[in-house]
């Protein structure tokens, strides 16, 4: 043993530091990887075995290089939120809006009432505001929470011995953070006694009568003043947000075009929002239950094509004259949102493209939009860079905010966050592509984050049994537990008893308003019904912006 820890004492420093970050990522995402029934420690194991590392190196001595350990750090959480925010970016809006919204606003309600309790024991007890921001962070198993809580510690200049204090608040707070989401789920259920195939049947019949996304429609053309117009001349009918896709005249199936004749009693397959057929149906006629199929023979096919070529970023669909070509867009897929494929929307790389038509054509309209599926599995690491740089520069400018002593910043975690957001929206910039494959998305996700918390957890290590058994750390995990099970608790109650969301659905939203994958997968558990992952999708965006921020707010408002 005595040789190893000379031959340990003799690394280079930047060499010790590299072997326990590496050591305490191997180990965590070990001991994340254990579950119980389904629950585990899961990414949160990283901060566990840093601590363990950081410990055991602590007994032994040895001591890291800070400014190594820092910038691991750091870059590790800008590469964790940055990435996230190109995941969710490009259907950010998209979940705030019709059903969304309410989700949206009960999860913001969690997240809110959390903050308000840890103001709370901020005011009415003597634990300090670091601790209490990594205990609010652990409390909500956010761990980009904790990044963003220390950033701003450190920007205002927290004494030395107040810096470990959030990873250790952390630390004590993220066991029951698990377990709490877990049993609000169970106590709501079981105290409304709400049945599962129950809320799985209601949800379906919800989907049905209008929730699901782009459905479509046939409509039998019964309107005398329509005889002999051309489908270009139907008022609404093209680029106001529905698609005709196919069209059955007499006993042949066509591909529609703007100089088409109508006649009654042709028949016209519609995409679009139900909102959108229900107007069409109002000036064509009624729906009828007649497939429109283009197998079985039919001079007609379909096939989705990928958006890859540069030249088609940012044109309309209008622009590429497709029905002249008797080709139509049907349907497009973006980030994993179907979005109405109308004449005035913008594309972007890695739209997905339903497109109906002759085989023929189909093939010759392709070079227009790429479709070069070797283009979606490459990550365009130039946009990821300057991404990065504007994220910084971003979360490093000062905000001025009225009531608040100092000026807010976002920081290395709401900068890059807000930025990469931004530029997923947007697309692609000149020669910058902001698009990433969601297999290198996770990877480089999951890699931030072991290296942010691996760090967090050596840094910690030395102070966390001290803390635990000989100080508040009991106390500690009492003030965590409050802060995790109220808000579920109170807005989870009033979001089925006041506003009927189906269990299900608030299942989900729970998961998500913690940001818990572990959550999200008890709640799917439950049902094999879709109600818990769209929940949990659809608050995703807004939550994980708002627990960045709330730390930060908090240490500039009490601090």
């Amino acid at each position: 043993m005595g040789a190893l820890l000379d031959f340990l004492h003799s690394l280079p420093a930047v060499a010790l530091a590299t072997a326990a970050l590496s050591l305490a990522g191997a180990l965590g995402l070990l001991l994340g990887g254990l579950t119980l029934r389904g629950v585990g420690l899961g990414i949160g194991g990283v901060l566990f075995a840093g601590i363990f590392v950081g410990h055991l190196a602590e007994a032994a001595g040895l001591h890291f290089d800070a400014p190594t350990i820092e910038f691991v750090r750091e870059f590790g959480l800008i590469l964790f939120v940055f990435t996230i925010g190109i995941q969710v970016g490009p259907g950010f809006f998209s979940t705030l809006q019709r059903s969304g919204l309410q989700l949206n606003l009960i999860a913001a309600s969690i997240v809110l009432l959390g903050v308000a309790i840890t103001a709370l024991l901020a005011l009415i007890t003597d634990t300090p505001v670091p601790a209490l921001v990594g205990l609010m962070s652990g409390a909500v198993t956010n761990t980009p929470g904790l990044g963003a809580a220390t950033q701003v510690l450190k920007d205002i200049g927290v004494p030395p011995e107040q810096s470990a204090l959030p990873s250790l608040g952390y630390a004590v707070a993220y066991p029951f953070g698990i377990l709490g989401i877990l049993s609000a789920m169970m106590i709501v259920r079981t105290v409304l006694k709400i049945s599962i195939p129950t809320e799985e049947a209601e949800f379906e019949a919800a989907r049905k009568s209008g929730a699901a996304q782009l459905p479509a429609m046939n409509l039998k053309v019964q309107n005398a003043n329509l005889e002999g117009l051309t489908l270009g001349e139907v008022p609404e009918l093209f680029d106001h947000g529905v698609v005709v896709s196919r069209m059955r005249k007499g006993d042949q199936l066509i591909a529609p075009k703007r100089d088409t004749v109508l006649a009654r009693g042709d028949i016209l397959h519609i995409v679009g929002p139900r909102e959108k057929l229900h107007e069409m149906q109002l000036i064509l006629g009624e729906e009828v239950d007649v497939g429109l199929t283009t197998t079985k023979g039919s001079a007609l096919s379909w096939e989705r094509i990928a958006v890859t070529e540069k030249r088609a970023l940012g044109r309309h669909i209008r622009d590429f004259g497709l029905t002249e070509r008797a080709v139509t867009i049907s349907r497009v897929m973006r980030a994993g949102t179907e979005v109405p494929a109308e004449g005035g929307l913008a594309l972007q790389f890695g739209d997905i493209l339903t497109v109906v038509g002759a085989r023929e054509d189909i093939d010759a309209i392709k070079g227009l939009f790429g479709d070069q599926r070797k283009g979606l599995e490459t990550v365009q690491f130039s946009a990821v860079f300057i991404g990065i740089v504007l994220g910084v520069l971003l979360g490093s400018i000062p905000i001025a905010v009225p009531g608040l002593p100092a000026p807010l910043k976002l920081g290395l975690a709401g900068g890059p966050l807000i930025v990469a957001i931004a530029l997923s929206r947007l697309g692609f910039f000149g020669p910058f592509v902001f698009f990433m494959p969601p297999v290198a998305n996770h990877a480089l996700r999951e890699l931030g984050i072991v290296l942010f918390l691996a760090a967090v957890g050596l840094k910690a290590g030395a102070g966390f049994l001290e803390t635990l058994l000989a100080g508040d750390g009991f106390t500690w995990m009492a003030y965590g537990a409050v802060i995790t099970i109220t808000p579920l608790l109170i807005v989870g109650f009033a979001a089925r008893l006041i506003w009927r969301v189906n269990y299900l659905s608030l299942a989900g939203v729970l998961a998500g308003s913690m940001t818990d994958p572990p959550a999200l997968a008890f709640a799917n558990a439950m049902s094999p019904s879709a109600a818990q992952s769209i929940g949990y999708a659809s608050v995703y965006p807004l939550v994980m912006c708002l627990r960045i921020l709330a730390p930060q707010v908090l240490v500039l408002l009490l601090m």
